[in-house]
């Protein structure tokens, strides 16, 4: 499955911000490994591959994430989108090759 994401970093770990039944946090188990393309935002030709492993699925933190990744790409304070029935849940990834 490949989707545009959001991603954000914790040291040396890659964060993955989704909600709980969607296929990225379905798929991304722990253990599981999973690739990550990152496009040059001038010239989309342009990118690096993270291959990595999926190190846990935690909740704590977040609905927060969450809104620091919406500011990240689009300066809003909040993730405008949430709904209050949904759970989200941050996926950590190990990298383990750099393409």
């Amino acid at each position: 499955m490949v989707t545009p994401v959001w991603v954000d970093h914790d040291r040396d770990v890659i964060l993955v911000n989704t909600v709980v039944g969607r296929g990225k946090q379905r798929h991304g188990t722990k253990g599981k490994h999973v690739s990550i393309a990152v496009a040059d935002q001038n010239n989309m030709y342009d990118h690096v591959t993270i291959q990595g492993r999926v190190i846990e699925q935690t909740k704590e933190g977040a609905d927060a994430h969450i809104d620091k990744l919406a500011n990240k790409y689009t300066g809003a304070k909040k993730f405008e989108r949430s709904s209050p029935t949904e759970e989200r849940v941050i996926i950590r990834i190990q990298a383990l090759r750099i393409i």
